[in-house]
Order: structure tokens, then C-alpha cells, then sequence
């Protein structure tokens, strides 16, 4: 079981895309009952709260839904529960290993990382680039399925 938390700073608009196109990416390939796929907050903010409507509707449009979804935030105790705890920008992996105590482990890395073009993946809450942002997760989430699937082939440390 491969157990992926995809994190954000409020939980509202870029982890949950992230949690639910990846769960839509490992349902296609067949390999759902394989992974654990969630989202958290760096902050406390949005506690509770549904996906942001304009990052659901970009999903809706392309077929993935978010029901039932609301934002919670990290915990310290995530750390040793996620096998991967993926941010979204840089600023994000600074707070997440502080509200974890580090990364001894190595599990922390941002989406953008496992593609060919690293980098943050900017806040469509701010800059309202939603569909930008959707691409850019299809493409992080791709290439994290991507990865996993060869390492388990190759004997990797996924089982």
C-alpha cells in the first residue's frame, strides 16, 4: 500500500485537485486498492471548509469529482502515518517540516519535482489560474504514478 497526502496551505483549492486526480489517475490504471490517497493544510484556517468552488468546478470539468471534501490540517502525527507528503510550492515543504519536526525520512517533495519541469505550483486561489493549475497537477500526479509503478516493478521499496 502506497499512502500519499498531498499538502497545500489551506486544503482548498491545489492539494484536494492533486488528492482527487490522483485517485481518478490510480482508479484508471487498476491500481486503486493499492493506494491511500488524502490532502491536508499547513494552516488551520480553512478547517472544515469544501473545496473552493472555482478549483471543483475545473475538476468537474474534467470528469473528477471532490464530493464530500473538506480541508483539515496537517498534524505532526502524518509524518510516520504517509509514506509521501507532496507540497505544492517550497514554501509549503518549509511548513510542513516544521509542523513535523523535519523530514528524516525523505519523504517530503513538491508535485512539480517527479516531472520534467520542477517548480512551485502557484496558488490559483490567488492568482485565479485554475486551469493552469489543474494542467500543472495532471502533470505532477502522472509522473508520481509514473515513478511508483517503476520502482514497484524494479522491487523498489514500494510492495
Amino acid at each position: 500500500m502506497v499512502k500519499i497526502l498531498f499538502v497545500c496551505l489551506g486544503n482548498i483549492c491545489r492539494s484536494p485537485m492533486a488528492e482527487f486526480v490522483m485517485k481518478k489517475r490510480v482508479a484508471e490504471a487498476g491500481l486503486a486498492s493499492g493506494f491511500e490517497i488524502a490532502s491536508a493544510a499547513t494552516s488551520d484556517e480553512e478547517r472544515g471548509n469544501p473545496v473552493y468552488p472555482a478549483a471543483r468546478e475545473e475538476l468537474a470539468a474534467h470528469g473528477v469529482s471532490c464530493a464530500g471534501k473538506t480541508a483539515r490540517p496537517l498534524l505532526p502525527e502524518d509524518y510516520a502515518r504517509w509514506d509521501l507528503l507532496i507540497g505544492m510550492e517550497e514554501r509549503n515543504l518549509r511548513s510542513m517540516r516544521r509542523i513535523c519536526g523535519g523530514d528524516p525520512e525523505g519523504k517530503m517533495a513538491r508535485l512539480l519535482d517527479y516531472t520534467s519541469a520542477p517548480g512551485d505550483i502557484d496558488d490559483p486561489w490567488f492568482t485565479g489560474r485554475f486551469s493552469e493549475v489543474y494542467g500543472q497537477i495532471e502533470a505532477g500526479c502522472a509522473a508520481l504514478l509514473e515513478r511508483i509503478v517503476k520502482e514497484k516493478e524494479m522491487g523498489g521499496k514500494w510492495e
